[in-house]
């Protein structure tokens, strides 16, 4: 890709000096042929270079050379991106915004106009976590139950495929890649006690399997119209290949509207419920954190939060402090 194509594809019309610009359209060139980055990320990282580019050019009062771009202090920087900030631009899109400047940076640094230390030495701004919501245990244990869609034009096997996946999300805390990547002989039926998922970054776990979630998957495969062989998909598609998550995702959506549930009831709520529910019945925190398959337990901490209640009966039984009246 050439850069007269880049800038064309984009639509892109940077400002800055001649030598800027000049080297924008080679770093995008970059990023699309040797990177093989995506259009809509080259495209992305355009829209934010042009936008710190058109923020310099009022900010230093003329159209930025690289000199003045390798001059850059780390003030400069955060001064853009306070500017950001204040159009309400999030932190997440802030995180890819730097990126894209921190690579333009080492562009220029590989093409021998110097180091460009400011962007470097620049935080990257926090993202807050935003995990979904747990259902009640009522809610999370009704979304299992084929009862509930049964006046639904679909077929019973269907009805049993949904319920047995969602019984693993809610009933073992599956991710819902790791419900759908089990194989036939991976079915935890015939008193089959536990599995072995394979987890992100290939890490293998083994998870129990409750009696409920058992009878889920035999139900399942007993009404499954096709005969799956031990090396296929444990969970099928309507025309027998791998199923889709978005089907499972479209049979919670309606679920949603039976129960009355809030848009946040997703297939991944129930793996929260999963964890959230444990932990209030006093489940232990490390072990929860081997459950759900997470490398670190502050990401369980996250992900599992203790409310207030529990803190304070925590607190009221083994605190010493606790038992003393008064003080």
């Amino acid at each position: 890709m050439s850069s007269s194509d880049s800038q064309n594809a984009l639509d892109l019309v940077l400002p800055g000096a001649a030598d800027t610009r000049q080297e924008a359209m080679q770093w995008l060139a970059s990023l699309a042929k040797e990177r093989r980055l995506s259009p809509k990320t080259v495209e992305a990282y355009a829209r934010d270079l042009r936008q710190f580019l058109t923020f310099l050019t009022d900010h230093l009062g003329e159209p930025p050379g690289l000199v003045a771009i390798l001059g850059l202090k780390p003030l400069d920087i955060r001064s853009f991106l306070a500017a950001r900030r204040m159009k309400a631009v999030q932190s997440r899109s802030l995180m890819r915004q730097l990126a894209a400047l921190r690579s333009f940076a080492r562009h220029l640094e590989r093409e021998g106009h110097g180091t460009a230390s400011a962007f470097a030495a620049i935080r990257t701004p926090k993202v807050d976590k935003n995990l979904p919501r747990p259902l009640s245990a009522t809610s999370a244990v009704a979304v299992t139950d084929t009862e509930l869609r049964a006046g639904e034009n679909r077929k019973a096997w269907v009805l049993a495929r949904d319920a047995a996946v969602l019984s693993l999300l809610y009933g073992a805390g599956l991710r819902i890649s790791e419900a759908l990547g089990l194989q036939r002989r991976d079915a935890p039926i015939h008193g089959t006690d536990s599995i072995t998922v394979t987890g992100k970054g290939g890490k293998m776990r083994s998870v129990p399997v409750i009696p409920a979630i058992q009878r889920a998957v035999g139900e399942y495969l007993s009404l499954c119209p096709y005969a799956v062989p031990p090396e296929g998909p444990l969970f099928v598609g309507a025309r027998g290949g791998p199923l889709s998550p978005r089907i499972i995702q479209l049979a919670v959506e309606e679920l949603r509207g039976a129960l009355g549930l809030p848009d946040s009831a997703t297939p991944h709520a129930l793996r929260h419920s999963f964890a959230t529910h444990l932990l209030a019945r006093g489940g232990d925190l490390r072990g929860i954190q081997e459950l759900l398959g997470h490398a670190s337990l502050s990401t369980t901490q996250l992900y599992t939060k203790v409310d207030a209640a529990r803190l304070m009966d925590a607190f009221d039984a083994a605190h010493p402090r606790a038992r003393v009246k008064g003080v």
